[in-house]
């Protein structure tokens, strides 16, 4: 059994934003929940050390978390797509994310927000110079639907992701017999969605308080329109 705190699915969607650019996860006081997918050889050395650095593991190419269990569920494909098959939760230091948060810089930006050249040539260099990318992406239904709510993605580089990959973890499971749990009620579902929905369970998230306003208004926190979802 996860040490993950799980609850119904059902109960989850009816709490969560259903818009929005927003940080979700499951968190407590000291911690905040980060997923990632590796392959074998690289998920299993983390998982029994506690760290990053064996298996293969290299620090020269940007490392990407996620804080939505379902955005890694379809990134993953469940575990299923080659080289992600082992899902690890990964529960970081609240500090440490609120300080990536800080350094983060938008992989994107609305052109609208552009005036000149100039203003474009500054955008890309704060971002060649952030070592944290981030971006916001389409959340998802347990099948892989798109919602009108945004995950955030958040890219690792230079410093911040060595000190990521040895100092700033509390510890790291793996999770992936009970992603292959719940990936069965996805494949059993029927014309009666309600049904494999109230027999799912993932982890138990909620929106992350973003202090900062300033770094919430950097990183694009924001609300939208509510739209259906998909299932």
């Amino acid at each position: 059994m996860t040490r993950l705190i799980i609850e119904p699915y059902v109960e989850q969607k009816q709490r969560l934003p259903k818009f929005g650019r927003q940080v979700i996860g499951q968190y407590d006081d000291d911690a905040i929940v980060v997923y990632q997918a590796y392959c074998p050889s690289i998920g299993r050395f983390a998982a029994e050390h506690g760290f990053f650095g064996g298996g293969g593991f290299t620090l020269n190419r940007m490392t990407w978390i996620k804080t939505s269990f379902l955005w890694m569920m379809y990134r993953s494909g469940w575990g299923t797509k080659d080289r992600q098959e082992v899902i690890l939760a990964i529960w970081l230091k609240r500090n440490a994310f609120n300080s990536i948060l800080s350094q983060a810089y938008p992989a994107q930006y609305d052109p609208s927000e552009v005036n000149s050249e100039r203003d474009r040539h500054e955008r890309r260099a704060a971002l060649a110079r952030s070592p944290v990318r981030i971006q916001w992406d389409p959340d998802r239904s347990p099948s892989g639907g798109r919602l009108t709510r945004r995950a955030i993605q958040l890219g690792l580089r230079k410093h911040v992701e060595e000190a990521y990959a040895r100092d700033w973890i509390v510890r790291i499971e793996d999770i992936s017999d009970f992603v292959h749990e719940q990936h069965e009620h996805v494949l059993r579902r029927g014309p009666d969605k309600s049904k494999w929905y109230r027999d799912m369970v993932t982890p138990s998230e909620r929106v992350y308080p973003v202090e900062d306003k300033e770094v919430a208004r950097r990183i694009g926190i924001e609300e939208f329109p509510c739209t259906e979802e998909t299932a």
